[in-house]
């Protein structure tokens, strides 16, 4: 029997690699900015050949959550705003992954780490897949939930992440991922860690005693007077940062209700084809007809001509996206993720506040 598979997506993460991946203009001939868009549709036909599944979702996220601001008034405040040429591809984007059947989930109030550990602890599949190299996210790894974070050197173009590699990846285990980040902060996020104690120094503490509260209560075994001083003096911080770094998974009982939340629908492969016309995306019409085949649907070649509708509007991001400062979407990873969040502080705030 197969297994039943969920796929989740941390959309901006996505977003944002592809859109860095190709730095040089690219553009159609209407001027449509289309870097981010082409290498999101690769990303999408890459999953369709080679992790098809019936379950799946891109989480995106919503604004920096109020009780965060208030432990720490400047968590992200290093983020810079969405770029121009991005915002002016996210009406397209949102289009495009719909086209392909996945859902979109957001909440108010919820950062996409918090709905994405939601949604796969409460999910009923075999297997859970969560596309991303945030660390944060390696607290959910468990016997069901594993991790696909993109790494260009792997033949599948993903490092499928599960407790064993988890723990020598990091030497510790996903459990302790937690007081790990606390202890050695994350300046992605703007989360200031202990002065003086580094991923060796973490490590070598959590080894020792297991946890930031049984170290705290036992800092006399603390053989390092420099360490130890740092630890006594430094309870507030890490408090505040198991806080920050904890993924708040308490979504309300109405998020539930949402009909079909992780049900894929079988992709519209007229619309895509129509989408790629449009954007000219033209590197790509071969790879679509050929999976569409695979879902018996057959791509003729008219269907990959553009016809814009004399009467029709032209798509608006406020209709289909909302940039306003209230709804605030914070961007993730930058390209090159395998490296996890090393250059993540560099990424922009989408709306900058």
């Amino acid at each position: 029997m197969d297994k039943k598979r969920l796929i989740i997506v941390d959309a901006f993460a996505q977003i944002y690699r592809g859109f860095y991946a190709v730095r040089n203009p690219l553009t159609n001939s209407q001027g449509q900015p289309t870097n981010a868009l082409l290498m999101l549709s690769k990303f999408l036909l890459k999953l369709e050949q080679n992790f098809p599944s019936k379950e799946g979702c891109f989480i995106f996220d919503c604004g920096k959550p109020q009780f965060r601001l208030d432990i720490a008034p400047d968590y992200k405040a290093n983020r810079k705003p969405m770029p121009e040429e991005l915002k002016a591809q996210m009406p397209f984007i949102e289009k495009i992954i719909s086209a392909f059947g996945w859902n979109k989930i957001r909440e108010e109030n919820f950062e996409a780490d918090d709905l994405i550990g939601a949604v796969a602890q409460k999910s009923e599949c075999d297997e859970v897949l969560i596309i991303t190299s945030d660390k944060d996210i390696h607290q959910l790894v468990n016997e069901k939930i594993k991790i696909m974070a993109p790494d260009k050197k792997q033949p599948s173009g993903f490092d499928i992440r599960d407790v064993a590699s988890v723990e020598e990846r990091f030497n510790i285990s996903p459990h302790e991922i937690v007081d790990y980040l606390a202890m050695i902060g994350d300046s992605s996020d703007n989360i200031p860690g202990l002065s003086g104690i580094g991923p060796k120094t973490a490590e070598k503490l959590i080894k020792q005693f297991g946890s930031i509260k049984n170290m705290i209560a036992n800092s006399d075994q603390i053989s390092n007077k420099r360490w130890r001083e740092k630890i006594d003096s430094s309870h507030k911080l890490l408090e505040n940062n198991i806080k920050l770094v904890t993924l708040n998974v308490n979504v309300e009982e109405k998020f539930w209700k949402q009909p079909n939340l992780t049900n894929r629908t079988t992709p519209n492969f007229k619309e895509i084809a129509q989408l790629f016309a449009e954007l000219e995306l033209k590197s790509l019409f071969k790879e679509l007809k050929d999976i569409a085949l695979e879902y018996h649907q057959k791509l003729s070649d008219d269907d990959f001509i553009f016809e814009k509708q004399a009467n029709s509007k032209e798509s608006n991001s406020d209709d289909l996206f909302n940039f306003s400062e209230k709804n605030n979407v914070e961007s993730s990873n930058k390209p090159n993720e395998s490296n996890d969040n090393n250059n993540k502080h560099d990424q922009p705030d989408l709306f900058g506040f």
